[in-house]
């Protein structure tokens, strides 16, 4: 039993150490159909606009927004123009997760018939965003990771290596999916 013990608490460390040294970088020269941004991380909202502008998708979707923010709100902090929000830019308010990030996502891209999306999220956040995401939409479209470089605490690490593995093995074994 201990030697059993071990062997997790050994490839728990090995997984841990590939999943910080392999956290995915910004994704430079692809286009999408589409662009989505789940809040709660510094750097992914102002990313995703950097992306819209540059034309690298047609439309965003910035999931999760606290009750109440409007487009123009987000014009003003982000100092954009209002215009940009108007014509390419949706605010889901239903999401309060990462889950419930995935499938509000789900529906705006099946509303829009996109197979192609740019998520945009913290380089830690994005190994279990981009798999929650995938799951809810299945294989008829491609999820492309757009990791925000982030300087994440050691806790928070762990905490969201931690939640990835959890999460793996509750889609494999078709627990929440």
């Amino acid at each position: 039993m201990l030697r059993l013990l071990s062997l997790l608490v050994l490839g728990w460390c090995f997984g841990f150490v590939a999943f910080t040294v392999s956290l995915p970088g910004p994704l430079e020269n692809n286009t999408s159909d589409a662009i989505v941004v789940p809040t709660g991380g510094p750097g992914r909202i102002d990313r995703g606009l950097a992306m819209l502008q540059a034309h690298q998708a047609r439309r965003m979707l910035v999931t999760g927004v606290g009750p109440g923010v409007r487009p123009r709100d987000l014009a003003h902090t982000y100092q954009v123009p209002r215009a940009l929000f108007a014509c390419c830019i949706d605010l889901g308010a239903e999401a309060v997760d990462t889950r419930s990030n995935a499938e509000e996502t789900a529906a705006w891209v099946r509303r829009h018939d996109y197979r192609i999306v740019r998520l945009v999220t913290s380089d830690w956040h994005l190994p279990r965003a981009r798999m929650e995401l995938a799951a809810v939409l299945g294989s008829h479209v491609i999820v492309l990771g757009d990791g925000v470089p982030g300087t994440p605490r050691l806790g928070t690490l762990v905490n969201e290596y931690n939640k990835f593995l959890l999460r793996r093995v509750a889609l494999w074994l078709g627990i929440g999916s």
